[in-house]
């Protein structure tokens, strides 16, 4: 799978695919904060729930690198991450 195809899918499951499935990605994110600041007894930001969410998907393409669907939703979480960050949106809940 080559650079154009890997960030192709992931527009298309950041834009249309995941999005109808599961909702809006900064909602997501801000929800998981919540639940995780809550979890952690430390206050997380929408944005570094984007940066963990790569962070986990790092982790499995470092144990299956060949696994496309990692590589996929890391460049999906960092587009969507730097979108909810660009707009201001990293403020913790």
């Amino acid at each position: 799978m080559d650079r154009a195809t890997i960030l192709s899918e992931a527009s298309q499951a950041v834009t249309t695919d995941r999005a109808a499935t599961h909702g809006a990605v900064e909602d997501n994110f801000s929800t998981l904060a919540a639940i995780w600041s809550v979890r952690l007894g430390v206050q997380v930001s929408a944005v570094q729930v984007a940066i963990m969410m790569v962070d986990l998907k790092t982790v499995r393409a470092w144990g299956n690198p060949s696994h496309h669907d990692n590589w996929i939703d890391v460049a999906g979480y960092a587009a969507c991450g730097g979108e909810v960050a660009g707009r201001g949106e990293w403020g913790y809940v």
